[in-house]
């Protein structure tokens, strides 16, 4: 598993348009959310002790149908569903308003209830995490619960450190930014483990290529750029969370798919398809790694990480 550059600290213990309403009907709703509703914005402050005076919230997608791994949400991770852990690391970020999961199923719905999380009843016809946090959006902001800034983090990604999202909410202080998200520089360890996954036929981690602005270019589950090596180039691995202003999200579903987001299976690909730019904010893993739940053999990997090293959170 992918062990990154900074050395660790001390270890804690142990939709498609007709659902979501014409695209007429959502870009109307983006128009009304650029006020930012009616609440004061949290204070987060991020790893470098910087204040980001932003409300954001987080929305956790599940659902049931993995293709990979039909029912992982469901999964014991640690004693508890994997969606129920990665719904207590969404709780530890400073600076989020509120944590909801988004989710097309009862069972997940339960799970995220008995974690004091509120769950979002959505379509079963979202086709990726993007949309279903739409839809889910849309009906948090027809009750009035509104926000500069919602954060997708994916309910396969368990390991995500608090300040990560941290860092990604600071981004927005830029409002020029309308959609961010993270990568993490891989180590030669790291891309090793890419690399033999693949050639496998599995898929370990996704890469992204950057401008020297840092825009995302292209994202990719091969590794990319091809023949990388640690020693002459950065090789970005993609950490699946996603920030969107609410304009930006509720345009998302309007929007058509591309060959390349059907090809990739990577929903980001739709904003770069259809000339929308993804900032890339570069974080800093402090040691450990991150590893999402993509197959099977992950959960037995990530209980060993967490037995090794400890959550990053501290849970």
């Amino acid at each position: 598993w992918p062990v990154h550059r900074n050395p660790p600290r001390p270890r804690s213990s142990a939709l498609r348009r007709s659902k979501h309403g014409s695209a007429h009907s959502l870009k109307n709703a983006a128009r009304r959310f650029t006020g930012f509703g009616r609440s004061q914005p949290v204070s987060a402050r991020v790893s470098d002790g910087h204040q980001s005076m932003v409300k954001a919230i987080i929305i956790v997608p599940a659902r049931m149908g993995a293709t990979r791994f039909p029912g992982k949400m469901l999964a014991p991770l640690a004693g508890v569903p994997v969606v129920s852990y990665t719904a207590k690391a969404a709780k530890c970020v400073t600076g989020a308003a509120a944590v909801y999961v988004a989710t097309d199923d009862e069972l997940i719905a339960a799970a995220a209830k008995r974690e004091g999380v509120e769950a979002i009843m959505t379509s079963t016809a979202c086709a990726n995490g993007s949309e279903r946090v739409a839809e889910a959006y849309e009906q948090l902001s027809a009750r009035g619960e509104v926000a500069d800034v919602v954060i997708n983090l994916q309910g396969d990604a368990p390991l995500t450190p608090h300040w990560i999202v941290e860092d990604i909410i600071k981004a927005f202080d830029d409002p020029a930014v309308s959609v961010a998200t993270p990568v993490v520089r891989c180590t030669a360890e790291t891309l090793a483990l890419f690399r033999a996954d693949r050639a496998r036929g599995m898929v370990g981690g996704t890469t992204a290529v950057l401008s020297q602005s840092g825009k995302a270019l292209y994202f990719s589950k091969e590794v990319l750029p091809f023949n990388g090596q640690t020693e002459v180039m950065d090789v970005w691995h993609h950490v699946g969370l996603y920030a969107f202003r609410p304009d930006a999200l509720l345009e998302y579903p309007t929007l058509p798919v591309g060959p390349l987001e059907t090809a990739e299976g990577l929903e980001q690909m739709r904003f770069l398809e259809n000339d929308r730019a993804i900032q890339a904010v570069p974080v800093e893993s402090r040691g450990y790694p991150f590893w999402e739940v993509n197959n099977p053999q992950d959960i037995s990997r990530i209980e060993s990480l967490l037995s090794e090293r400890g959550d990053p959170n501290g849970l």
